[in-house]
């Protein structure tokens, strides 16, 4: 054989997957941890600042318990540059062995990721359970060795990936800037915004999509100033972006983004296509290299690196406890958009196909499996618990998702409040209002944090839908805040605005000297 080619094991790319999925699971990039620290540190607004306190207390706890940062483990995906000189030594494919690693990282029984692929995605979208297929991408390249970069990529921020085909004339910077103040924050900010620019439509979401997971670098980029196009751009959607005024969770703040990636490629010369995919405050991605002497060596990152925030950091002035056993419609008509409640008591559970399936009871006059009068429901997934834990990670999915259903079940179940991530559409924030029925929301990226509230966890209905059935939680002080109350006011409508207008202000001032 010649000396220039090197054999790899398959075995060594399972277990490296594996290992690397485990990884990311628990540790976020250091990075990431460094500029949102920085974010904290400058931000002035008081909801916002909780909200990244505790994502990154959350953070903290995730790496030393070794549990999901997030409920929602991810799609993996895998972007591998393979060199020619490499022969991989199995019967297997590529693809299964990535699978086969998948699959190893998703069951493994000290540390259970939450399988939330769906086969026949236009049928009955039955779980994999094992989070198999991964989507794969592979270039062959120069060398004898293989370089994989595994990212776990939420449905939240997958769902908000846009692409569209500029005139070569238009602004790129206008496109992505008014695209991003339509989002909303389902996306879970403060994360990353990446652009791929040019190739073909699938060309210019694989530049997006791989570009994001390089290094955070913007203050070092603005401190050297831009030396292409490219870089140039990248400060421009920084700066406007983050004078949006959405801020963490869509609260309204300083921080929307900590970093944007630009990647570009030769097009068409009548085309400028562009995508645009956000990534969310999980941020889950490694890159490993294999040479044929074994799996991958993933040392820990220094958890030194990561701020010493406590419970006690995160408290604002005005917390309000309420007691969810002994809640009345009159008391959840006084909650105001804003404030910050500490719930304990029990409540309800239930995401997407638990609410279709009560509205279709409720639709063929059929009762339901729980009685929602006076009860609050969370939209939560969560992980399945290990060794003493009443539950794993188990934070909140994206409410925009329940808006469908919000008519049917505030007008026929009696609930008191709903629980969820971001913002609601017009639609359901009328249906709060009509009904009296408020929103809270919890802090997306906190799901290890908001699971150590949670005291109790049994199943009540659906049990066949998996994490996605109807869960009873009682809880001691879940950190909850007030969305959309009773009038329609609704924080993420109002809190970008104040800051949109505070930074506006605050640019006008410096610039007249003020």
């Amino acid at each position: 054989m010649n000396k220039r080619t090197r054999t790899i094991a398959g075995e060594d790319i399972a277990a490296s997957v594996a290992d690397a999925l485990q990884y990311i699971s628990y540790y976020h990039p250091p990075d990431y941890i460094r500029y949102l620290t920085q974010a904290y540190a400058r931000e002035q607004s008081p909801t916002a600042k909780n909200a990244i306190g505790q994502i990154l207390l959350n953070s903290r706890m995730a790496a030393f318990g070794r549990r999901p940062i997030c409920q929602d483990t991810g799609l993996v995906v895998v972007f591998a540059k393979v060199g020619m000189g490499v022969r991989i030594n199995s019967a297997a494919s590529f693809a299964d062995l990535v699978n086969e690693g998948v699959r190893r990282a998703y069951l493994d029984p000290d540390n259970p990721l939450r399988p939330s692929i769906v086969s026949d995605p236009l049928g009955r979208r039955v779980n994999t359970r094992d989070n198999t297929p991964a989507v794969v991408h592979v270039d062959l390249v120069r060398g004898n060795q293989i370089e994989i970069t595994i990212a776990a990529k939420g449905g939240g921020s997958e769902n908000k990936a846009r692409f569209t085909t500029l005139n070569p004339s238009a602004s790129v910077a206008d496109w992505v800037v008014d695209t991003v103040s339509t989002l909303g924050s389902g996306w879970c900010p403060p994360g990353l915004i990446s652009v791929g620019i040019g190739g073909s439509a699938e060309k210019a979401m694989l530049l997006a999509k791989e570009a994001m997971n390089e290094p955070i670098d913007m203050t070092d980029l603005i401190a050297k100033g831009a030396s292409n196009a490219e870089e140039a751009l990248r400060i421009e959607l920084y700066e406007r972006i983050n004078a949006l005024g959405i801020g963490a969770q869509g609260l309204g703040g300083l921080t929307t983004v900590v970093d944007v990636k630009v990647a570009t490629y030769p097009t068409h010369v009548a085309s400028k296509p562009v995508a645009l995919i956000p990534q969310c405050a999980a941020n889950r991605h490694l890159t490993f290299t294999l040479d044929g002497r074994g799996p991958a060596r993933l040392q820990p990152p220094d958890l030194s690196e990561w701020p010493q925030i406590g419970p006690e950091d995160l408290q604002t002035s005005g917390v309000r406890r309420v007691n969810l056993d002994a809640l009345t419609r009159e008391e959840t008509q006084s909650w105001r958009c804003g404030e910050t409640l500490l719930l304990s008591g029990k409540m309800l559970t239930g995401r997407d196909a638990a609410h279709k399936r009560m509205v279709d009871l409720i639709d063929a006059g059929k009762p339901l499996p729980v009685d929602l009068r006076g009860r609050v429901i969370y939209y939560v997934g969560p992980v399945r618990a290990v060794r003493d834990e009443v539950v794993g990670p188990a934070g909140p999915t994206t409410s925009s998702r329940m808006d469908d259903f919000t008519e049917a079940l505030l007008a026929q179940t009696g609930l008191l409040a709903m629980i969820g991530k971001a913002e609601r559409g017009p639609a359901a924030v009328a249906s709060i209002a009509r009904h009296k029925t408020p929103y809270l929301a919890a802090v997306g990226g906190a799901a290890y944090l908001i699971s150590k509230s949670i005291k109790s966890a049994r199943l009540v209905a659906f049990e066949d839908l998996g994490m996605e059935g109807i869960y009873e939680f009682e809880v001691q002080d879940m950190p909850v805040i007030m969305a959309v109350d009773v009038e329609g006011n609704s924080i993420h409508n109002s809190g970008p605005i104040e800051w949109r207008k505070r930074m506006a202000a605050d640019s006008i001032a410096r610039n007249i000297g003020v």
